[in-house]
């Protein structure tokens, strides 16, 4: 049996990381979901909770008809130190064969403590990205059709959007 892990902040879950999940659960027999940076919500660049992204995860995997079987999503908050920071992450998740990711830093301290990682397909990253969904949300733009039906719901229903307004506004002079 191979277990891969698949590492992201899915500040929210959208398409892209949907289409990484499918192409990522065609090679492996099981994954593991983490959730980075799980400690940060109500930010501009992190606005939701570990929790709230663990739920979007399984509504969009739901809607899609995964098998729960097949995934769990863990929050592994940061450590803010580069040089022990797979230590941290291999304390928070269960053995895993390979992992899955695009991202560069991530890559190569992964690669330099031995792991097997790969890269992921970008499923039409210049539309499919959380921070363009972020902005969206902000501008008042439409941001629904970028993540799953499910998924747009969820964040309908705690206000996801004006929460985001809200936390990008100041009461600082410039």
């Amino acid at each position: 049996m191979t277990i891969g892990l698949y590492i992201g902040r899915f500040q929210p879950f959208h398409m892209g990381h949907l289409k990484a999940v499918e192409h990522i659960l065609g090679r492996v027999d099981e994954l593991i979901i983490a959730i980075g940076s799980a400690q940060y919500s109500h930010t501009s660049r992190d606005p939701f909770t570990a929790g709230e992204r663990i739920a979007m995860i399984r509504l969009a995997l739901d809607e899609a008809g995964f098998d729960r079987a097949r995934y769990m999503a863990i929050p592994v908050p940061d450590v803010g130190v580069h040089a022990i920071w797979v230590s941290h992450l291999l304390s928070y998740v269960p053995k895993f064969d390979i992992c899955f990711t695009n991202e560069p830093l991530t890559s190569r301290l992964l690669k330099e403590a031995g792991l097997r990682v790969e890269g992921i397909p970008f499923f039409d990253r210049g539309v499919y990205s959380a921070k363009e969904i972020r902005r969206r949300m902000l501008r008042g733009e439409d941001w629904r059709p970028l993540v799953p039906s499910s998924v747009a719901e969820f964040i309908e229903s705690i206000g996801g959007a004006q929460r985001i307004k809200d936390i990008s506004k100041s009461d600082e002079l410039v």
